[in-house]
């Protein structure tokens, strides 16, 4: 099984960020999708706007308006928000990783976040314990990266993917097929979904 974690600020939770979750879901590249709202991010120049109790709320009632199917295999999880201090994905993906100890955790991020892995908190370590699914942003162009069809509400700028290594999977949807391509330490594999 694998489960998704997809972590963000969600200040708030925009129909971006639900095209992702349908899409996850809908093209089976994760089993079930935790949606977690930052506590203090700490790679982020601003802190969010809204408290972290509002932000729970807000993607709680977004989830919940999504299709029966889509919704049974997702959840929003407060263990960011409820741990004190800083936060750490590599804490949270220990925390799924108890949880679920049969799966493969999966961290979903977009390639804007993936540029800055270097600066993760103990990012080596992260990257032997979870596989990450890096999304494409809307209308970039990322070498490496694949576009789901993200709606283009936070657009960012270009970077090169191609020199990380580790467990990486990126996706995209180019005319109305999906591509998965799985990068396990320099061994390519490609999949039409």
């Amino acid at each position: 099984m694998r489960v998704g974690l997809y972590g963000g600020t969600f200040d708030p939770i925009h129909n971006g960020h639900l095209h992702v979750i349908t899409s996850l879901i809908s093209k089976s590249l994760v089993d079930r999708l935790i949606v977690v709202p930052a506590g203090e991010p700490q790679l982020r120049d601003n802190q969010p706007h809204a408290n972290g109790a509002a932000r729970r709320a807000m993607c709680q009632l977004a989830i919940a308006d999504l299709a029966d199917a889509i919704k049974a295999k997702v959840e929003v999880s407060p263990i960011e928000i409820l741990r004190e201090g800083p936060s750490y994905t590599i804490d949270t993906v220990a925390a799924i990783a108890t949880t679920y100890p049969e799966a493969t955790v999966v961290v979903i991020v977009g390639t804007d976040a993936f540029a800055k892995i270097d600066q993760w908190h103990r990012s080596a370590e992260l990257q032997e314990l979870a596989d990450f699914l890096v999304i494409d942003r809307p209308g970039a162009k990322t070498p490496g990266a694949i576009d789901i069809g993200a709606l283009n509400i936070s657009a960012t700028g270009r970077t090169d993917l191609s020199k990380f290594c580790g467990f990486i999977i990126f996706v995209t949807l180019v005319y109305n097929s999906t591509f998965v391509i799985i990068i396990r330490r320099n061994n390519f594999c490609t999949s039409k979904l």
